[in-house]
């Protein structure tokens, strides 16, 4: 049987045996559904919120206008800003469910789920591209998985479940008649799901299971087991030994490279390989002679560097080689390889010359026809169990140094919080996963639903929200956390049923502004950690975006496909290198910020500067959650950027067009369209005294309103 087990509140310096015997640490407590307050409220979230309030004597400010309101949820649930029109129909409704009816509709709209996929992504730390990621080529299918997943409202324990093992729990195996169980193949892409396990891999195949312990662990676990991958962890009960463990259901995977083609299209690449190599051989074989003595010549001398043992066994053939003899000999091969620049050091000059006229010519760089006219297929990277590494013995590894084992610690797959012995017959990570999934496991709901409510209040009710750990600290409201976990179980992990459930709460409802009468609750709550008024939040940089080409518009609301690269100092993308990610349609629309390419390399910057201005993490770590700051460059961007100089000038052609000629009826869109609200009076009498009766002066104001802060905020 697997169970939690007990864990304690350690203090620094406890062994695991004294942790062992201490209190049990309040997120590893089976949940119990709390009774419900008693109140009128008929929102169960506002019960508990208002029972706080009522204890600590705070007076909560009253409900935000609507038109503010509607604009926080159209950003918080699908990151666009409503349109004038949808303003116009928002406050024509009088009907008593007319906030729910929009929250319903906004939901169910393709926008919300590449919204809330970029959190989640921002959590399982995708990136586009990473200078270690071998599977970065088709990981942008891992991203729509999730994007379609979300569409879909998969449940959530079915949406961890897949992108651990492929399959629905239900879905793993079958019966033949004839009474022969087999391996049931996955729903089609359903293997797109395991791009979080593929994107973890890197220079060691070892990498691949740390960093699904890492990111598993915080992300669905809220636990930070990654403490204990160099020593057992100082403050929670977990062991190194737990930490090697785990990793130990991920050491049998390896990558698998899946091609997505046709059958024609395969067999067409199949030809067209053939043909580039006929035209390539001749090229190749003069090139391979004319450098072969240089080549040699260093060969040799780094040979003769080398052990007289190590120079006998490199100088044999290969097939005459022992296992342990060809090891020895792929461990030198780094050593005595000769990269191209080597040897060309050492060539006349004459001879340099013909050399790179052949490479030129091999690479396709010269003029006439080209030689390197192989195809590129679609491809995606997944993982599979590899037979051979999974009769593989697992070790701790000194300071988590893949080429340090300690052979003499051997660690069996397991993880932390388990006990008894493990039911491995439908694999590790399978085992793994229903533990992870079960909904008696405290963890897994407590950690889900403080992100969605983090997501939707800008702080979770427990603020670490990857670290349910002691360090972590306590809830603010551990019976709400509670109440919301059990109900998360109850409505079948629905996430769009939490969605709504939170943000038609009047919590969520309430204003931003509290006055001077409220100067009290502001003395005895300063933080804000009852919710006696909603937290003024910045906007995300992908959201900033969104809502600037909104307003322009032309922002591209197509879903899915691979992420687009926006170079510096051009709003069009510019001229793309080879490799780059393509910005579609170029100046005449946008896509969405969510699709903005981002990852990590040494040697050129992926993650544009935009992103990096407004705190977007480049997906090398799990992101719980994204740091809020206030920056120079921020005002940068939106002051001088070739990007919204051309939405301010995109924004004012529409003005101009949509208000026909009409001054003081283009004002009031531009607000409409910027801000989602029409101008006061004074405000329009401002605005115009500043556009001086000049339509061509829409552009200035476009900016101007661009550039208030309560652009780039939700109040």
């Amino acid at each position: 049987m697997i169970c939690l087990c007990a864990s304690l509140l350690p203090v620094k310096g406890d062994t695991q045996t004294d942790k062992s015997k201490r209190e049990v640490w309040w997120s590893l407590k089976p949940v119990v559904r709390p009774a419900l307050p008693e109140g009128a409220e008929c929102n169960p979230i506002d019960r508990f919120i208002n029972a706080e309030l009522k204890n600590r004597g705070l007076k909560p400010v009253c409900a935000a206008d609507k038109l503010a309101l509607l604009r926080r949820v159209h950003l918080d649930l699908t990151g666009i800003p409503p349109s004038p029109a949808e303003q116009a129909a928002f406050l024509a409704d009088d009907s008593a469910d007319a906030y729910e009816k929009v929250v319903d509709q906004l939901l169910a709209d393709e926008q919300h789920a590449v919204r809330y996929a970029r959190h989640w992504l921002d959590v399982l730390r995708y990136a586009d591209a990473d200078e270690r990621m071998t599977a970065a080529p088709g990981i942008h299918l891992w991203s729509d998985w999730v994007i379609n997943a979300l569409h879909d409202d998969l449940p959530y324990d079915q949406f961890v479940q897949i992108q651990l093992t492929g399959r629905r729990a239900n879905e793993r195996t079958q019966m033949a008649a004839v009474g022969v169980r087999s391996r049931k193949e996955p729903r089609p892409g359903d293997q797109f799901a395991l791009g979080l396990l593929a994107r973890g891999t890197g220079e060691d195949p070892q990498d691949l299971a740390i960093s699904a312990v890492d990111t598993v662990s915080t992300a669905f676990m809220g636990m930070t087991v990654g403490c204990a991958k160099c020593h057992d962890h100082m403050y929670d009960p977990i062991s190194q030994k737990d930490y090697y463990s785990m990793k130990a259901l991920f050491d049998p995977l390896v990558l698998r490279k899946i091609t997505l083609a046709s059958a024609a299209e395969l067999m067409a690449g199949g030809k067209a390989i053939a043909e580039a190599e006929k035209k390539r051989a001749p090229l190749e074989k003069a090139l391979n002679a004319l450098i072969a003595p240089y080549k040699e010549k260093l060969y040799e001398e780094r040979v003769l560097m080398l052990p007289a043992e190590v120079q006998s066994i490199i100088r044999k053939p290969e097939k005459q080689r022992t296992v342990a003899e060809q090891t020895i000999a792929d461990d030198y091969f780094p050593i005595l390889r000769i990269d191209d620049e080597k040897f060309t050091e050492i060539m006349p000059e004459e001879v340099r010359k013909q050399y790179k006229e052949l490479d030129r010519q091999l690479k396709g760089e010269t003029p006439g026809e080209k030689v390197r006219s192989e195809p590129v297929l679609p491809a995606f990277y997944t993982v599979e169990v590899d037979r051979l590494r999974e009769q593989e013995k697992s070790y701790i590894l000194t300071s988590g140094d893949p080429m340090r084992p300690q052979k003499d610690h051997e660690v069996k797959p397991g993880w932390p919080f388990s006990t008894g012995d493990l039911d491995f017959r439908d694999g590790r990570i399978e085992a793994f996963a229903d533990w992870l999934t079960a909904p008696e496991n405290p963890l897994f709901a407590r950690v889900a639903v403080n992100r969605l409510w983090q997501w939707h209040f800008g702080e979770g009710l427990l603020k670490s929200a990857s670290d349910f750990g002691e360090l972590g600290g306590k809830p603010a409201n551990p019976a709400l956390l509670d109440w919301l976990a059990s109900e998360f179980v109850q409505r079948g992990f629905s996430m769009k049923q939490m969605h709504r459930l939170m943000v038609t709460s009047d919590a969520y409802k309430r204003a931003s502004e509290a006055g001077g009468e409220f100067g009290e609750s502001q003395r005895i709550d300063p933080g804000d950690s009852a919710l006696w008024h909603f937290r003024l939040q910045r906007l995300e940089a992908e959201p900033i975006w969104d809502s600037m080409h909104a307003a322009a518009g032309d922002l591209d609301l197509k879903v899915g496909g691979p992420s687009f690269n926006v170079r510096e100092g051009s709003s069009s993308g510019g001229k793309r290198r080879r490799g780059e990610f393509a910005n579609e349609g170029d100046a005449k629309v946008k896509r969405r910020g969510a699709y903005m390419a981002r990852g990590y390399s040494a040697s050129r910057d992926i993650t544009p500067t935009f992103l990096q201005a407004f705190d977007v993490d480049d997906g090398r770590a799990p992101c719980p959650m994204r740091t809020q700051t206030v920056t120079a460059p921020q005002a940068l961007f939106l002051m001088n950027s070739p990007d919204i100089d051309q939405a301010c000038a995109e924004m004012s052609a529409r003005l101009q067009k949509e208000s026909n000629g009409d001054l003081p009826s283009a004002v009031e869109l531009a607000y409409q369209l910027a801000l989602s609200r029409p101008p006061s009076s004074a405000e329009k009498q401002k605005a115009l005294a500043y556009v001086e009766n000049d339509a061509t002066r829409l552009k200035q104001l476009s900016w101007l309103l661009f550039n208030l802060d309560e652009f780039t905020y939700v109040r």
